[in-house]
C-alpha cells in the first residue's frame, strides 16, 4: 500500500482489455508456459525471450482483429520467498497497430514495473 496505493495489476488490466479471442489464446499460452519446465517452453512465436534492454523479460505475442498486435510482458521469478516453484509473472501489457513499434518510453515503463514488483519479497501476488 505504501508505494502502490491503488494496488493496480497492469498486466491483468491489459489482458482483460484485449479482444476475447486474443485473451483466450494468451491465457492458454500462459498456462502452457507455467506448466512446462522452467525456461524450456517453445510456443511457436507466442512466447519469446526478449533481448537488449529487455533481457530477462519474456513476451507473449498475439495478433488480433485488423492485424492489431497485443503483447504481455512477463518475468520468470526464481527468487520469490515462500514459493515452491518459479512464478510466471505478467507484469504489463501493450497493444499497437500493425507494422508499428513500441517506444523506448513504453519499454522503460515496463521495466520500472518490474523493479517495483521485485522490490517486495515476499512478492505481491494478485
Amino acid at each position: 500500500m505504501d508505494d502502490d496505493p491503488d494496488q493496480r495489476a497492469p498486466g491483468r488490466e491489459a489482458l482483460d482489455s484485449y479482444p476475447a479471442g486474443v485473451r483466450a489464446k494468451m491465457r492458454a499460452a500462459l498456462v502452457a508456459v507455467a506448466s512446462a519446465p522452467p525456461k524450456r517452453f517453445a510456443a511457436g512465436g507466442y512466447w519469446e525471450a526478449m533481448k537488449g534492454e529487455m533481457n530477462g523479460w519474456f513476451e507473449v505475442r498475439m495478433d488480433g482483429p485488423g492485424r492489431h498486435h497485443y503483447r504481455l510482458f512477463c518475468l520468470l521469478d526464481y527468487e520469490a520467498k515462500n514459493e515452491d516453484k518459479p512464478l510466471l509473472v505478467v507484469v504489463d501489457g501493450r497493444d499497437k497497430p500493425f507494422r508499428t513499434t513500441l517506444s523506448d518510453a513504453d519499454y522503460a515503463a515496463v521495466r520500472r514495473l518490474g523493479v517495483e514488483y521485485r522490490k517486495r519479497n515476499p512478492r505481491s501476488v494478485v
